[in-house]
């Protein structure tokens, strides 16, 4: 059995500092696959990097998404720092993500 490297930055404010988030979605349902490259074109612009995100696949782990009290996707949850928050949708409404993650949008 292969075990997953984990790669911890050495600055320790670089862990603190990290968005981790977790994307429930459906296979390549429409809007998952929008959700995706919605949340991915979020980070390149707000995050550059300092962020790990999991992507799970409601068909390949349903009890996973059960028991995690999702039952709607694509589902956005971020995990830290807290507060917590969720947005469901196809993440389309970029100011309501940006709300719920904590960022401001910037001026061009």
């Amino acid at each position: 059995m292969r075990r997953k490297q984990i790669v911890q930055p050495s600055d320790p404010a670089a862990v603190a500092a990290m968005m981790v988030m977790r994307l429930y979605v459906a296979g390549g349902a429409p809007n998952s696959v929008q959700a995706i490259a919605n949340l991915e074109a979020i980070c390149r612009q707000y995050l550059r990097g300092n962020y790990q995100l999991e992507i799970v696949d409601v068909f390949e782990q349903p009890l996973r998404a059960l028991a995690d009290g999702v039952i709607v996707t694509p589902s956005l949850v971020k995990l830290s720092p807290l507060p917590t928050a969720q947005v469901v949708g196809n993440l389309s409404d970029k100011s309501k993500v940006l709300f719920a993650l904590g960022l401001e949008e910037k001026s061009p």
